[in-house]
C-alpha cells in the first residue's frame, strides 16, 4: 500500500489546496535552503528555478520540466527563513519552514490549485518531489518509489478531487 502524506484542504478564502509536510532533522536554516535555493531546488523540485532575487514582486523563471513548457511567476511573499510564496502555471506554492521543539523542522508545502479537480493530480506529483527531497535531505540517491500513476491512484480513492488532465498520459 502507498503510504499518503497529503491533505486535501480548503482556505479561509475557499480556495483548494493540497498541503504536504516533512520533518528533518535539520535547523530550519538549512530547510530553508531546501525550499528557497534553486540549487537545492534542483533535487526535487520539478522544474529548474531562476530568480535574480527572493522578494516580493521579482520574476521567477521555471524551465526544464519534462511536463510543463516553460513559465514565469511571481515570488509574493519571501520571509527567510521561514515562509516563500510564489505564483506558478496558475497555482500558488506556499513553503512554510517552522523550528520545531525537539530540535527538528517541519517543512510545509501547500500548493494553492487553480481548479480543485487537480488535487488529486498534484498532490502524486509532490508526494514524488518529496521523496526525492527526503533522499537528498538523507544524502543518497534518489529513491525508487512508487510510481505516479499509484499515488494518484490512491488520492483518487479517498476522494481528492480529480479529473483534470495529466501531462503525458492525457492527449
Amino acid at each position: 500500500m502507498t503510504t499518503l502524506t497529503g491533505d486535501s484542504i480548503t482556505l479561509d478564502d475557499g480556495r483548494p489546496a493540497v498541503r504536504l509536510t516533512r520533518t528533518y532533522a535539520r535547523p530550519a536554516e538549512r530547510v530553508w535552503q531546501y525550499a528557497s535555493d534553486p540549487a537545492e531546488l534542483a533535487h526535487w523540485f520539478p522544474s529548474a528555478f531562476e530568480v535574480a532575487e527572493l522578494v516580493p514582486g521579482a520574476t521567477i523563471r521555471f524551465f526544464d520540466d519534462p511536463n510543463m513548457p516553460e513559465s514565469t511567476g511571481t515570488v509574493l511573499a519571501a520571509e527567510a527563513p521561514r515562509h516563500l510564496s510564489y505564483s506558478w502555471g496558475g497555482d500558488e506554492m506556499r513553503l512554510d519552514v517552522t523550528p520545531l521543539d525537539d530540535g527538528t523542522t517541519r517543512l510545509m508545502l501547500t500548493n494553492v490549485l487553480g481548479s480543485a479537480d487537480t488535487a488529486a493530480r498534484n498532490a502524486a506529483g509532490w508526494e514524488l518531489c518529496l521523496c526525492a527531497l527526503d533522499a537528498a535531505d538523507r544524502d543518497e540517491p534518489a529513491p525508487t518509489a512508487p510510481a505516479w500513476k499509484e499515488f494518484y491512484d490512491a488520492y483518487v480513492e479517498i476522494g481528492f478531487p480529480s479529473g483534470a488532465p495529466v501531462p503525458g498520459l492525457d492527449a
